[in-house]
């Protein structure tokens, strides 16, 4: 008793001494010292041998949420180096499985209804962004229907007219922006612009685009920033970005929503020029079941279209002005192709002359194989399942059960030596037949197959699937193609690029959104070819 006594006294004097708060705060610490030393000790004595690697980490929940948000391919790669291509890891509480490789993408991409799901990962992210019963906030069979809907808008004719529309956005752009011969341009936000005026032009319509100005670019970012990879836990919580996030849907919506009803009160689906836009095509469209497709629906996948249309040449044509502003050599190679292959004239770009520019065509392909818009894609297990993988020292089979989420990043296998030698340099000329090639491994003859919106190619076999693959798979690849091969070929018509002084490199990518950009500001130099102004003028 008297050593229990000698030790408990001064402890009582201790706890007296101390405020309300401090105890609090004594106690706080100490259970996050408790929580982590026994999440260490779970990692250490607890593993099942059965299931992936779980990366190690110390704080529980939070996993390795950090590292990924901050560089998810550092984090891969490191991963890869340590586990091989098939780990597991905390991501705000969830387990997450990433398969990596072209074994890794044909699992998840390819992956069968009865298995893997996809809506409802994503449903809580891109609700609130596009809308009620659209996209993932419907069955799969549903959202099938509804990509067959916009093809109206995909086909090759539809894309004939696109290009002297894009064109004429982007040297209407130009013309606005640049009242100087020389200056600078932050290139992020100034992509994201142009790339809203093009996008609504040529997918959505004359009537659309009138409605846009640079104010609805800026509900757009708003809108944009409701794929932030907090919100797939917190989708609902009343943040700053989410309050913007819905007051950018609701005036977004409200914009179709009266063009939709202004159009059945006089009677007559089409625009008020007579064209036959993708706003008629939704409103004459029947779901399979008989039903006509509902004026919110019309409203809420114009919305989902238009974010389409834009995230990818968004951030893929900032990035290519960027890359060109690094090689000068690669700018004059541009136009020059033009002057070769169009005429010393540079006449207007039609969608059959952009088929004869290779070296346009290879600048947009490296770009996206470097900086494709995302980096991760996510399917929820829905049946236990087992894949076998490469370990740093052994093949192994894994079982992933269904409380696992899955992760493929199409993006690694691009960035690998082994598929593309130097991954990480911006070669466009690497695309060129014979140069390289043989190491890209895009030989591998393709798989087709019908979703229930026409026949795709399934894909998920070869190293380089920026736009994804499977019943997923991205249905506007080639309207993408299409919107920055012109925009990229009007610009080095008339502008050339160069980086800031004590600049060398390219700038740093920011991962804040689900679809990756240049890290802001992104300011490169810039200086208006004088005779291609004059030729603007005249053209406009």
């Amino acid at each position: 008793m008297g050593a229990v006594a000698i030790v408990a006294e001064p402890l009582q004097r201790l706890a007296q001494s101390l405020t309300i708060w401090q105890l609090v705060l004594l106690g706080s610490v100490s259970f996050i010292v408790l929580a982590i030393t026994l999440n260490v000790l779970n990692q250490i004595l607890f593993k099942n041998p059965n299931e992936p690697p779980v990366v190690f980490h110390l704080v529980p929940g939070l996993g390795s949420t950090i590292w990924y948000g901050m560089d998810p391919f550092t984090f891969f790669f490191a991963c890869k180096e340590k586990y091989g291509d098939v780990f597991t890891f905390i991501l705000l509480g969830r387990k997450v499985t990433v398969c990596l490789g072209t074994v890794g993408n044909e699992f998840i991409l390819n992956g069968k209804l009865k298995d893997v799901n996809a809506e409802e990962v994503y449903t809580g992210l891109t609700t609130p962004v596009f809308g009620s019963d659209v996209v993932y906030d419907c069955p799969n069979s549903k959202l099938m229907e509804q990509k067959k809907f916009v093809k109206f808008g995909l086909t090759t004719d539809a894309f004939r007219q696109y290009v002297s529309l894009i064109q004429r956005e982007t040297e209407l752009f130009i013309k606005n922006k640049f009242n100087q011969p020389a200056g600078t341009m932050d290139i992020s936000p100034a992509m994201a612009e142009l790339t809203i005026y093009t996008a609504s032009r040529s997918l959505q319509g004359k009537e659309v685009r009138e409605k846009f100005d640079h104010t609805f670019a800026e509900l757009y970012h708003h809108l944009d920033m409701g794929f932030s990879p907090i919100n797939f836990m917190l989708p609902w919580a009343p943040l700053p970005h989410n309050r913007k996030r819905d007051y950018a849907q609701r005036r977004m919506a409200q914009t179709y929503m009266e063009i939709i009803q202004e159009r059945r009160a006089r009677g007559d689906l089409s625009s008020k020029e007579g064209e036959q836009d993708m706003i008629r095509n939704l409103m004459s469209c029947v779901y399979k079941n008989g039903t006509p497709v509902p004026d919110h629906e019309v409203a809420h996948m114009m919305i989902a279209l238009l974010m389409a249309g834009q995230h990818s040449s968004s951030s893929t044509s900032a990035w290519i002005l960027l890359r060109l502003a690094t090689r000068p050599d690669i700018q004059e190679e541009l136009l020059e192709e033009q002057r070769r292959v169009l005429g010393e004239d540079l006449p207007p770009l039609t969608y059959e002359s952009l088929s004869q520019l290779p070296l346009l065509t290879n600048v947009v392909k490296e770009t996206l194989r470097i900086h494709a818009p995302i980096h991760s894609v996510m399917r929820k297990v829905k049946s236990p399942l087992t894949i076998t993988a490469q370990t740093p020292t052994t093949i192994k089979s894994y079982s992933i059960p269904t409380s696992h989420t899955l992760m493929s990043a199409p993006g690694v296998t691009s960035r690998q030596e082994h598929h593309f030698p130097e991954p990480m340099t911006w070669e466009p000329h690497r695309w060129e037949e014979g140069h390289r090639l043989q190491y890209t491994g895009l030989s591998v003859e393709e798989e087709f197959e019908d979703y229930g919106y026409g026949m795709i190619s399934k894909g998920a076999s070869s190293p380089y699937l920026p736009f994804g693959a499977g019943r997923h798979r991205c249905i506007g690849e080639q309207f993408a193609y299409v919107q920055l091969q012109s925009v990229v070929a009007t610009f080095v018509r008339y502008v050339k690029f160069a980086n800031q002084e004590g600049r060398k490199d390219i700038v740093d990518t920011d991962y804040s959104s689900l679809f990756s950009r240049p890290l802001a500001p992104a300011v490169v130099r810039l200086q208006l070819g004088f005779d291609l102004k004059a030729d603007t003028e005249r053209q406009l």
